[in-house]
């Protein structure tokens, strides 16, 4: 009975931890929502088309992408790994696709 009791407490403490989830993941699909308007809208560029653009000229996996507020700016953070085992770090202004920087090491022995 004790263990019954144990695994009802648990059950209920996770409940408890998904509706307090909730407000979190709407907030992530409101963002998700906001992202997909502004880029149909020609607000923002499209991830693909950037990633497009960065597949064409360098060599390597991409790990990571974010997309930043910086100011009021949207940015487009892209973290690869490179085929010598580079870590680099590229920045796209979200609104009109430009490369405004390259963060790494060996950044060279990316380039196609």
């Amino acid at each position: 009975m004790k263990r019954m009791l144990m695994i009802a407490v648990a059950l209920v403490s996770m409940a408890g931890a998904v509706v307090a989830w909730e407000p979190l993941a709407r907030a992530d699909d409101e963002d998700w929502r906001d992202l997909h308007d502004q880029v149909q809208a020609g607000r923002l560029v499209s991830l693909p088309s950037v990633l497009d653009w960065l597949e064409a000229r360098y060599e390597g996996t991409v790990l990571e992408t974010e997309l930043e507020r910086d100011d009021g700016r949207a940015i487009y953070e892209i973290e690869m790994l490179g085929p010598q085992g580079q870590m680099v770090e590229f920045e796209f202004d979200a609104s009109n696709g430009e490369l405004l920087g390259i963060e790494g090491v060996n950044i060279e022995g990316m380039r196609r």
